[in-house]
């Protein structure tokens, strides 16, 4: 069965932008193929705003989130694998869904080995 990551994710910033609330996500930078600004990582996570007005072509699709915006006045292209998206909810009222992370086994590296370092654009 394919997961179930971006069926839900897709349902719930619906509900979020449908209430006229703005839809965050939490991301986490380390997972393979994650392309965002390193200025956008804070204590290993991404917290980014992705409702309409602030991403243009936004794409939830089954593979991958991808839109572009800006970050301190320069416009970049963002790319995060769907089992990088930690979690969903709404600026304002703190509600959404938290992804389980067995769905896509991520999760803390095996004992002896590091946790890879983000794929970042170059800033």
């Amino acid at each position: 069965m394919t997961p179930q990551r971006p069926y839900l994710l897709r349902a719930i910033y619906e509900w979020i932008v449908d209430n006229g609330e703005v839809p965050y996500i939490l991301v986490d930078p380390f997972i393979d193929e994650v392309l965002v600004p390193s200025s956008a990582i804070s204590n290993d996570k991404v917290v980014l705003n992705i409702s309409p007005v602030a991403v243009q072509a936004l794409d939830l699709g089954l593979e991958a989130v991808v839109f572009s915006c800006r970050f301190s006045g320069v416009e970049h292209d963002v790319y995060l694998p769907i089992k990088s998206v930690l979690s969903i909810y709404s600026k304002e009222s703190g509600r959404g869904l938290e992804f389980d992370d067995s769905e896509y086994s991520v999760g803390d590296p095996e004992p002896g080995e590091e946790k890879a370092k983000p794929k970042l654009e170059l800033v």
